[in-house]
């Protein structure tokens, strides 16, 4: 099975010396299913920038990715991004 979804996310910096930056996945677009470690692999575009990646369910529930600065430019924390999640493994 696959699927496709897209929607606007905030970026957050996860804290401390070289934390990474993350969109949230709403609820609703996260896939349903996890593989290893709670990674869906996807394919992501964020604004334009399109990678291979995987998305991963945190302990509290919440679904990320991660966005390396490759493909946010000069967005940083508390921006707003466009992302298309694809994803072939369910």
């Amino acid at each position: 099975m696959s699927y496709e979804v897209e929607f606007i996310s905030a970026l957050f910096k996860y804290p401390g010396a070289g934390g990474w930056v993350f969109a949230t996945v709403p609820d609703e677009y996260a896939p349903s299913v996890t593989l290893a470690w709670g990674r869906v692999p996807a394919i992501a575009n964020v604004d334009g920038y399109e990678w291979k990646t995987s998305v991963w369910r945190e302990k509290t529930g919440r679904t990320l990715l991660a966005v390396p600065k490759r493909a946010r430019g000069d967005k940083g924390d508390g921006d707003q991004v466009k992302v298309r999640l694809s994803f072939s493994t369910v």
